[in-house]
C-alpha cells in the first residue's frame, strides 16, 4: 500500500489563477509586477513573468536546441504573492459574488472586477 504524501505547502484552493497580475512581496524581486504563468498547488507554488530568474546548465536537446546555460523563472511560494488590482493600482484581496449562476472575483477596495473578461 502506497502512502500519499502531501506537500508542505499545498494548499487546497490558491487565491490567484493563471493569467492574474500579481505583485511580488517578499525576496529580490519585492515589489516587482508580473502575470502568472502557472500555479500549482499541490507544492503551494506559482511561476510569475519576469521574477525569480535562475541559471541552469541543460544538454543539448530537440526542445531546448543547442543547450548551454539558460535563464528561467522559478517557482515562488503562493504565500510571497499578492493579487494587484489595476483600477486601485495597489495589491488587493479578492471577494466571490454570484451573478446569474456565474461566479466573478471582486476586489475589495473599490468593488471592481478582478481577472479575465
Amino acid at each position: 500500500m502506497l502512502k500519499v504524501v502531501k506537500a508542505r505547502r499545498a494548499v487546497k484552493s490558491p487565491h490567484v489563477k493563471k493569467d492574474d497580475t500579481v505583485l511580488v512581496l517578499w525576496g529580490d524581486d519585492s515589489g516587482k509586477k508580473g502575470r502568472i504563468l502557472e500555479v500549482n498547488p499541490g507544492k503551494g507554488t506559482c511561476v510569475v513573468e519576469g521574477v525569480n530568474f535562475v541559471k541552469r546548465h541543460m544538454r543539448p536537446s530537440k526542445k531546448i536546441g543547442k543547450g548551454g546555460i539558460v535563464t528561467k523563472e522559478n517557482p515562488i511560494p503562493l504565500s510571497k504573492v499578492a493579487l494587484f488590482c489595476s483600477k486601485c493600482n495597489d495589491k488587493t484581496r479578492a471577494t466571490f459574488t454570484a451573478h446569474d449562476k456565474e461566479i466573478s472575483r471582486i476586489c475589495v477596495v473599490c468593488k471592481e472586477p478582478i481577472g479575465r473578461k
